[in-house]
């Protein structure tokens, strides 16, 4: 049983202060509701309500990308909609359907634009609390993300640590550090460059692809580890078949075209014909802003009113959200007297193992939905290195 619609939520205030007069969220929902099995799905940067494959729709709907963690959640998978009902709500700011800059401004009937206000993961959050209150959903059984899905994690349980029992945080951390920060701001600084950006207001005319383009390209770059990088491409050419449309400049027309530069080129033309410029300077400005101890003395002290489980998932190759980040929310966790697990999964695919390494991102996940942090999935790590990412309940075991 699946559901594909849009709530209005009528005046909504962001916690920069400012208002709309109308948020509408888009929302899919997978599975029963019996009372207590509630599953809330956040989906990362540039993803959608569309978590799962919908048999109204096959794998992709509205233009949209296919479902995104198709592999991880649906009938029978590790997230298993014939037993929990899952929600994914498209978060405010993007371009899926819930209300962000490209949606018409009532007061005006012209698109927002940059006058569409500043979004936190805050405001998702509580976005999300609210269409669960529209759906009549209170406590969750569990709440679960990957990359800046994985920090609205984290603030589901700063915000509202009662209404959750459990919850994984994927690929994820407690904030970002200098170097994605940079990177973030290079990307960003590609689309307001862009001469059709036209400060936002490019809705009547030629949007600002090639500065969007750029700026996905920098985000792959991101997503994917070195050794990842070196397997797929190498440094090879991409063949006599494969020709720029233009050379960037004459002198480019000499040298080989080269299989990571024809990645990057492609995955760029798909994405600025589903993906609005102004919706990724919107969100990963709030992936950048987030820190889960603002205004708390420390990650401990903002997750200390927590008493449910978290699962931290985290993936040996990533450098964008690293183990090492992991094991410090961990050790805060456990500071807090919060139960939580830490599970290191082998891997070179850098950020992207996430997504692309269900196998083994899935039995972790449906150990923690179905038996919670005892489950044998879950204190079986991949990294033989490790030795202390065992479940730690602060009542049961010493450090």
């Amino acid at each position: 049983m699946t559901t594909k619609d849009t709530v209005d939520l009528g005046e909504f205030q962001f916690l920069c202060g400012e208002s709309i007069p109308s948020l509408e969220v888009a929302y899919e929902t997978y599975g029963e509701f019996d009372g207590t099995n509630a599953v809330v799905v956040c989906h990362a940067l540039t993803g959608s309500a569309h978590v799962a494959r919908r048999p109204d729709a096959g794998d992709r709907t509205a233009g949209q990308a296919r479902a995104w963690w198709g592999d991880v959640v649906g009938p029978g998978k590790a997230v298993d909609t014939t037993e929990y009902y899952v929600i994914c709500a498209n978060v405010p700011g993007s371009c899926y359907g819930t209300t962000g800059p490209s949606s018409t401004n009532p007061e005006t009937g012209e698109p927002y634009g940059t006058e569409f206000p500043p979004v936190t993961v805050g405001d998702w959050t509580r976005a999300q609390r609210a269409l669960l209150d529209e759906l009549g959903v209170g406590r969750l059984h569990a709440v679960v993300g990957g990359s800046v899905g994985g920090m609205n994690v984290l603030d589901w349980l700063r915000r509202y640590p009662d209404d959750v029992e459990r919850a994984a945080a994927v690929a994820a951390a407690p904030r970002l550090d200098a170097q994605c920060l940079a990177l973030d701001t290079v990307a960003r600084r590609a689309i307001t460059s862009d001469p059709n950006w036209n400060g936002g207001h490019y809705y009547h005319g030629p949007d600002p692809k090639e500065g969007l383009a750029r700026a996905r390209q920098i985000g792959h770059i991101m997503y994917l580890s070195k050794s990842s990088m070196g397997r797929k491409f190498g440094r090879r050419s991409a063949g006599r078949e494969t020709v720029r449309e233009e050379p960037p400049d004459p002198a480019a027309a000499f040298f080989a075209y080269r299989e990571v530069e024809s990645y990057l080129d492609y995955q760029a033309e798909k994405f600025v014909d589903r993906f609005d410029a102004n919706s990724y300077l919107y969100l990963t400005r709030a992936m950048d802003d987030f820190d889960l101890a603002a205004g708390y003395e420390s990650d401990a002290d903002a997750l200390a009113a927590f008493e449910g489980e978290l699962l931290v998932l985290s993936f040996t190759g990533d450098w964008h959200f690293t183990v090492d980040q992991s094991d410090a929310l961990s050790d805060q966790c456990r500071e807090a007297g919060v139960d939580v697990a830490h599970h290191v999964v082998e891997s070179d695919h850098g950020h992207d193992a996430f997504l692309v390494e269900p196998e083994k991102v899935g039995p972790p996940l449906s150990g923690l939905l179905a038996e919670g942090l005892s489950a044998r999935a879950i204190t079986d790590t991949e990294d033989p290195e490790v030795d202390d990412f065992a479940p730690v309940h602060a009542s049961l075991f010493s450090e």
